[in-house]
């Protein structure tokens, strides 16, 4: 390591003095076959695998000295080769982003990037072999150090494998732009850094780490290691010979280049730098160059360190990482009390996802019912259906099949199904009489302690438990569609809602693996009534005068996961014209409703547009409905109308105490809307676009919070 980058990371640790250090223990040992002496560096962080081991400023320096010694006995011939691996279940899992954070100045930020590769670097530069053994989890920086080795092997139990920097707003840079690709070729490396990070940080299992050539050799995970050091004396005697496929220099390198650009493209229309820079880097790693490789990697990962999309992508991170998995505001979980059966009250398709999903997370006995037994069987046959695909898939076996079949159940008889349930939910029509009835059908036949739960995008939870005995016991429970791919939960306090229901509600959320956020009963709680003020908005602007084309290009700078109307399309016309109008109600003076959409909805039509091209076009019978005014705006204009009016809600939302911060609105739109981890859900994108001060004349998050601090 140069003696520059070494001050300027001994200058990084001084600003991050709360780093977990990793430690890079070697150990010696005698390879089978009389191989001869080889050199193990264990990377550790004294912890167990519930933290993992990552890489800051002492960390590297720590490897790096391990790297010393392992080199100088490399140079005297006392070792045939090296390798790495990590503490149990865990391998490494890249840079410690919460040093990353704190980082104020570029040359800091370059620092990191060039003290990873010079001590990164060092691995493929000793006079003997060196091996990488992803034992378990690898990430980012950490599937990086064993891209600099000389072979590689994975364990067929290792869960999770990726390069997930452009998923957060940066770039692999410690050599995974520059190198992977060299190793297995453009297309595949574009499929690891830019299609899988933005399709939600998909992750690679050990099997898929071997068929896509990163590692040399798979072995299963009880005797990993020792399989591993059999195949290294294998290697280093010559007996085994490594063969790896050709790399395609040609025109295959610049497709999957240009592959990547479509995918960015579609993924976050030129909103977000991360992905442009890599794609950028790997292109120019066709020649083979390493060190200018690894030049443009330093200078990419400093220029997106100071930058907002990398802060709004590690704020996005930890709220959903660590604010998710603790709610703020919710009750003592020692209150809760324990679910052994569950109701659901309808057998539509909202209903049975939920019947699927309370009976596959808290596999506990489930009982629907609905109106007459025609939907009743179509709702149970839908959840066995849903359990034979797991079957078929090797999800889960035939016992397993056989036992979630048998816990569910349909009955038209509600005193039936509900007598010794311990917990009910309804998912029936969006209708407050309707709802208030059924609650009240509930309540006559189940249990005192029963909590009761409503499914309700919109409605009050207070107003549908306002007629019952008990309406302490009432909470608003709001799953997102697909229930079984968003991860969001909006938990509902009502008006008299108690402590010992709610806190029951949260436990049953963390059983069914979501993330629950606490909500107070206003007109439809957080997603919905941001949504439909954006999408409102937009309805405003085409019904003003404005094309349906330049309204929906406005916002695509956002990278939002979907255009408005096309989401629109995906809830439905009728439930969206439905929220609408509740919120109408509720504030007459910022909600329309549009007359457009309701003449969409009463032409029966499924949305906007036709896909009779493969691509959405705006539908002729939809255009020849639109009555629009003669006010047209740029896409500036509308860009401007819609974030300005997103601002002004959200600031009332936290006014009202619709939630406990802003931080709480952010996580609910990432996880209930996909909205991108680079806007850092959506407060952050305000502040940085000077969005929140213009209109609330002031900022969501603190300088700092998910941007360079001051």
């Amino acid at each position: 390591m140069s003696t520059t980058t070494a001050e300027l990371l001994k200058g990084a640790a001084e600003l991050f003095p709360d780093e977990v250090v990793t430690q890079a223990h070697v150990r010696h040992l005698d390879l089978p076959f009389g191989a001869g002496r080889f050199a193990l560096i264990t990377l550790d962080n004294g912890f167990d695998h519930t933290k993992p081991t990552t890489f800051g400023p002492q960390s590297l320096a720590h490897l790096n000295a391990a790297i010393d010694q392992v080199e100088q006995e490399a140079a005297e011939g006392t070792i045939v080769g090296a390798g790495v691996t990590g503490k149990p279940f865990i391998f490494a899992v890249g840079a410690d982003l919460k040093g990353v954070e704190l980082l104020k100045r570029h040359e800091d930020a370059l620092a990191i990037g060039k003290g990873g590769h010079d001590v990164f670097k060092r691995l493929s530069a000793l006079a003997v072999p060196t091996f990488a053994y992803y034992n378990g989890a690898a990430m980012g920086g950490g599937v990086e150090v064993g891209l600099h080795c000389t072979y590689r092997t994975v364990s067929k139990a290792l869960p999770a494998f990726s390069l997930p920097e452009v998923f957060l707003g940066l770039v692999p840079g410690w050599g995974g732009c520059t190198l992977l690709p060299n190793l297995i070729g453009a297309d595949r490396a574009v499929s690891v850094i830019i299609e899988n990070s933005l399709n939600q940080n998909r992750q690679l299992k050990g099997k898929q780490v071997f068929e896509l050539g990163i590692a040399d050799a798979l072995f299963e995970g009880a005797d990993f290691l020792e399989q591993s050091l059999l195949w290294t004396a294998s290697v280093l005697k010559g007996d085994v010979e490594v063969a790896r496929a050709d790399v395609d220099r040609g025109e295959a390198w610049d497709a999957a280049v240009a592959r990547g650009r479509a995918i960015a493209d579609s993924k976050v229309h030129g909103a977000a730098p991360a992905a442009y820079r890599a794609l950028d880097i790997i292109a120019a790693a066709k020649d083979g160059d390493a060190a200018k490789g690894f030049d443009a990697e330093d200078t990419a990962l400093a220029d997106l360190i100071m930058g907002g999309e990398l802060r709004s992508g590690i704020y996005a991170f930890n709220l959903v990482q660590k604010r998710g998995k603790r709610p703020a505001g919710a009750p003592d979980k020692s209150l809760a009390r324990p679910v052994t059966k569950v109701g659901v009250v309808g057998a539509g398709l909202m209903a049975s996802q939920l019947a699927l999903l309370f009976l596959r997370r808290l596999e506990v006995p489930v009982v629907l019912t609905d109106i007459d037994q025609e939907r009743v069987d179509k709702g149970v046959g839908y959840v066995h259906a849903e359990i034979d695909k797991l079957l078929g898939k090797g999800r889960i076996n035939q016992d397993k099949a056989n036992r979630l079949k048998a816990l569910v159940t349909g009955v038209l008889d509600k005193a039936e199904g509900f007598a010794d349930a311990d917990f009910v939910i309804e998912a029936v029509f969006e209708e407050i009489g309707v709802k208030q009835q059924v609650f009240a059908e509930v309540e006559a036949v189940a249990p005192a302690h029963a909590i009761l739960a409503t499914n309700t995008s919109s409605l009050s939870v207070s107003e549908m438990a306002s007629k019952l005995k008990h309406p302490e016991r009432v909470v608003g429970f709001h799953f997102f569609n697909p229930v079984a791919i968003l991860p969001l939960l909006e938990i509902v306090r009502g008006e008299q809602t108690d402590d010992a229901s709610l806190a029951t509600a949260f436990g049953v959320a963390k059983k069914l693996k979501k993330t629950a956020v606490l909500v107070k009963d206003a007109p439809a709680f957080v997603v919905n009534r941001i949504l439909t003020r954006f999408m409102g908005e937009i309805q405003n602007v085409i019904d003003e005068g404005t094309s349906v084309e330049v309204a929906e290009k406005a916002v695509e700078p956002l990278g939002l996961p979907m255009s408005p109307l096309v989401l629109l399309e995906l809830v439905g016309p009728a439930i969206g014209l439905h929220v609408s109008e509740t919120l109408n109600r509720a504030f007459p003076d910022r909600f329309t409703v549009s007359p457009n959409l309701k003449a969409v909805v009463e032409a029966g039509k499924r949305g906007f547009y036709v896909y009779d091209s493969g691509k959405p076009e705006l539908d002729p019978e939809v255009a020849a409905l639109l009555k629009q005014g003669e006010k047209v705006l740029t896409e500036e204009q509308v860009r401007d109308r819609v974030l300005d009016a997103v601002a002004q809600e959200i600031g009332l939302m936290l006014d009202e105490g619709v939630v406990a911060e802003a931080q709480d609105i952010d996580l609910c739109l990432i996880t209930g809307a996909g909205w991108p981890f680079h806007l850092g859900g959506v407060t952050p994108y305000l502040d940085r676009e000077g969005v929140s001060e213009r209109v609330n004349g002031k900022r969501f998050l603190e300088q700092g919070v998910a941007s360079v601090p001051a």
